[in-house]
Formats: structure tokens, C-alpha cells, sequence
């Protein structure tokens, strides 16, 4: 005879236990804007921090890179597809080894996600500084300010990620437009191939310095970890995650390629390292502003008198409007950009702490189910990394070199772990499976995870060697990380 309960009788209902998860609200849109806020955005001072150890071999360093760049982004189709988590490189690690891996990697890009947040909001106040030069040539105004954009997008990301990510791709949609605008315009009035060439010879690096400017270039190419930590939150992610990838690759390589190029005709290398280091695309604008001239344009076409005025006007118009939509536009997609970053690393311990790796408040959640803890602390570091730009002024090239060395690692270990999988679990469910593979002790290795990891760890050797700041930091860091974590797993799990 089964009990059941009589009138008046009180009957215990054990309480479910909360788990924290996040919504899934993003698309294909969403997540390409928040890729490209963080790649995209990366061109409007990834020139500089290049040219400023690679001189005439910028373009050259950012095309090496951006080879190992679309092998990463095919990496991590296939990693995402396979494990659609909040997580990234760090998930494909705990997955294909251990969570020790998988903690080595997560860390390095919170260093990464961290520094994002900072030298994209650093970047911005030389761009507005157009219409306010204090922002550019104060570095106490510049700095207070990009605080201030911190604060704002710690708030933005607390409400949620939705209203977040409508921001970013608004912004990406016209940015698009306007780097395509100036890539024509640049064909058409300063492109110069025999210039560019002249100054890529004359301005050559040495070895070391060139290989060094490849390392630094990796600074253009990091969002591809933005979106793969989106995945927990996008519908359908293991089809959506590797198409906004492919369409990410596609984009952003013709922009940087065209981009890279134009910068060449407009100025020299050392004009742009020295004069327009954090607004490189100002640079630019300015010279297309100065080698528009009416009357050359006029006779070109025999227009009448009349003709002749109305489109000098309209030149003068067009001239007086470049510039400042150029630094309107540059400071909205490097906010993109702050915001990915922001985005990413408040993922990331959101999938650290869930997965036992980081102490579980990392991971608590807000009414708006957001990780508003790991926001604003996040927030608060990112903010500290920007206070020696009061007096410090090499802190461009050596957030640079601190990114870099974050972010190869944890590449390297992302393909790495794709590597083992395919060792380990060659008959695993892989939604998006990398073509042109190789046979090796019986198992299928794609080519491009093989190019991409050994590339990356290549590079990041070289920066551990060459450059002190990015090496004692970033080992810095690691070391601090493992103790928290070792701790972590000795005395404080229950």
C-alpha cells in the first residue's frame, strides 16, 4: 500500500540545488560582433604597437600572423562545435588532458581578457582626442578617462549580456563601413605600391627585431577565444560558433591586409610609430584629407566653371567630415573591444569556478544571471593596469607584450588539446571537423593545427627571450595563478 499524505499532514520537499547558468540569447551577428570588436578593433593600434619593433616589416609581420591567425580561428570551429561551453581553449584542455591544463590555459587568457579591457581603453582617448586634445595630450586626463569607460562597461555587462552584445554589433556594422570607405578612398587618392615597397626596404628590421614584430602582431588577432566563450550562451553553437568564425576570418583579413597597406602610402614607418602610435587610422584619414584636391579633380574630368565649384565644396565637406568620424568610429569599435574582453574574462571564471578550478563565488551569478562578481573584479585589475599610464610612457608596447604572451600560450594549448582529442577520441562527435588531415600512427592531425601550434609556440618562445616585461609578468602571473589554484584544491573544495 503506497502512503499518502492526509489532510493537515506536512510533507517535506527537499529544495533543488541553484545551479548557475547563463542565457542563451546570441546568434551568428552577435557573436561575429563580438569577435571583430576584439579582432576588428585591434587595427586601430595593432599598426603602431607592429611598428614600433618591426618598422618596415609591419606588414609583413601582420601577414605571418594573420596566417596563424586563421589557423587558430579553425581550431577553435572545431574545438567550440565539439564542446559548446563557456570555456574556450581552457574546456578543450580540461577535456583532452586534465583540469590542471585546462586551469594553465584559462589563466593565461584571463591575463589576456584582462590587458584587452585596458589597452583598448587606453586607446580610445587619443582618437576622441580630436575633438578634446587634452585626452591625447594629457595623460592624466587620457588615463582617468579610459577609467571611466571601464566603469561604464562593468555596469553595461552586470544588466546582461543581450543588451551588451546589441551594442557591439551596431557599432561593428558601421565600422565595416567605414574601414571599407577608407580603403577605397585610400586606393584611390595616396595608394602608391612603389612607395610602399620603398619604405618596407629602407625601414627593414633586423632579424631580431622582425621576428620580435610577428610575436607583437599576434596583439591583431585574439578574439577568436571572445567568441568560443560565447558558446554557452548562443543558440545552436555548434553550427553558429564556426560560421560567425569563417565569416570573422574573411573580413578581418582583407580589412588588415588593405589597412596595413594604405598606412604605408600615407606615412612612413617611423611617422607612424612616433607621431600616431595609438591612433594609427587617424594618421591615415589626415593624409587622405590632405591629397584631396578639387581643382586636380576637376581638370581630370574638364568640368564647367559652375561644375567645378559645387564639387569643391562638396570636397571640403567630405574633408571636414573624415576625420572626425574616423575617431567617432575608432573609439566606439576599440569600446567593442573593452567590452569583449570584459565579456570574456567574466566567462571564463564563470567556467573556471563551475568547473572546481577557481573558488565557486567567481562563478555566482546576478538577478540578471550574469557573473557579476568575476565583472567587477575583473574590472577593478583592468583599471589598476592603466593608472601607470599616468607617467609611464612605455606601457603601449608593454601591455602589448603582456597580451601576447597570454594569448599564444593559451593558442598553443588550444591546439594542442585538438591534437589529443583527435588522438584520444577519433570517433568523437565533431559537429565541425577540420579538413586536410594527415595520417600519423593511424590517427587523422589537421595541417592547420599543426602549422598554428608549432607557429605559436614558436613565437612565444621568441617574446620569453626577447622582451623582459611580457616574460617576468606573464611568468608572473602563471606562478600566482597555480598557487591560488593548487591551494584552492587542497583546502578550500569540499
Amino acid at each position: 500500500m503506497v502512503w499518502q499524505p492526509k489532510p493537515g499532514d506536512k510533507v517535506y520537499r527537499p529544495k533543488r540545488e541553484k545551479k548557475y547558468r547563463l542565457r542563451r540569447v546570441l546568434g551568428i551577428s552577435s557573436l561575429f560582433s563580438v569577435g571583430y570588436g576584439d579582432v576588428g578593433s585591434s587595427i586601430y593600434y595593432a599598426l603602431g604597437i607592429v611598428a614600433l619593433v618591426a618598422a618596415g616589416a609591419t606588414p609583413v609581420a601582420l601577414g605571418i600572423a594573420g596566417i596563424l591567425f586563421v589557423a587558430t580561428a579553425l581550431t577553435y570551429a572545431e574545438g567550440t562545435s565539439m564542446f559548446p561551453e563557456a570555456g574556450g581553449s581552457a574546456g578543450f584542455a580540461r577535456h583532452a588532458f586534465n583540469d590542471t591544463v585546462g586551469f594553465i590555459s584559462g589563466w593565461a587568457l584571463m591575463l589576456s581578457y584582462i590587458v584587452t579591457i585596458s589597452i583598448s581603453a587606453y586607446t580610445i582617448p587619443p582618437y576622441l582626442g580630436y575633438f578634446w586634445p587634452a585626452l591625447k595630450d594629457s595623460p592624466l586626463h587620457g588615463t582617468l578617462f579610459s577609467m571611466g569607460i571601464v566603469v561604464f562597461l562593468a555596469l553595461l555587462n552586470i544588466v546582461g549580456i543581450k543588451e551588451s552584445s546589441r551594442v557591439s554589433l551596431t557599432a561593428a556594422v558601421v565600422d565595416i563601413i567605414i574601414q571599407i570607405s577608407i580603403l577605397l578612398l585610400g586606393l584611390f587618392f595616396i595608394f602608391n605600391i612603389s612607395l610602399v615597397w620603398q619604405r618596407i626596404t629602407l625601414y627593414w628590421p633586423s632579424p631580431g627585431n622582425f621576428i620580435f614584430g610577428i610575436a607583437m602582431a599576434g596583439v591583431a588577432y585574439t578574439g577568436v577565444e571572445s567568441m568560443s566563450q560565447m558558446a554557452e550562451e548562443t543558440k545552436k553553437p555548434q553550427v553558429r560558433v564556426p560560421r560567425a568564425l569563417i565569416l570573422m576570418i574573411v573580413v578581418v583579413l582583407v580589412l588588415f591586409s588593405g589597412i596595413s597597406l594604405t598606412a604605408f602610402s600615407a606615412m612612413t614607418p617611423a611617422e607612424l610609430a612616433q607621431d600616431w602610435a595609438r591612433d594609427p587610422v587617424a594618421g591615415i584619414a589626415s593624409a587622405i584629407s590632405s591629397s584631396i584636391d578639387p581643382k586636380a579633380i576637376s581638370e581630370r574630368w574638364s568640368v564647367d566653371p559652375t561644375t567645378e565649384l559645387v564639387i569643391a565644396r562638396l570636397i571640403e565637406w567630405f574633408k571636414g567630415l573624415l576625420q572626425p568620424a574616423v575617431s567617432i568610429l575608432a573609439a566606439t569599435i576599440l569600446l567593442i573591444a573593452s567590452n569583449a574582453g570584459l565579456m570574456g574574462s567574466s566567462r571564463l571564471s564563470f567556467s573556471l569556478g563551475s568547473n572546481k578550478q577557481l573558488p565557486p563565488v567567481l562563478s555566482r551569478t546576478s538577478i540578471f544571471r550574469t557573473p557579476y562578481v568575476a565583472i567587477s573584479l575583473f574590472s577593478l585589475i583592468a583599471m589598476a593596469l592603466l593608472v601607470p599610464g599616468i607617467k609611464f610612457p612605455g606601457l603601449f608596447e608593454n601591455m602589448g607584450a603582456i597580451y601576447t604572451f597570454a594569448s599564444l600560450l593559451a593558442f598553443f594549448i588550444a591546439h594542442f588539446s585538438i591534437i589529443m582529442l583527435r588522438i584520444r577520441q577519433p570517433d568523437a562527435h565533431r559537429p565541425f571537423k577540420l579538413g586536410l588531415n594527415i595520417k600519423i600512427l593511424g590517427r587523422e592531425l589537421p595541417v592547420s593545427t599543426l602549422i598554428g601550434g608549432i607557429g605559436a609556440l614558436t613565437v612565444w618562445l621568441v617574446l620569453i627571450v626577447v622582451q623582459p616585461v611580457g616574460r617576468y609578468v606573464g611568468l608572473s602571473w602563471m606562478a600566482i595563478g597555480l598557487a591560488v589554484y593548487f591551494l584552492y584544491r587542497r583546502f578550500g573544495r569540499n
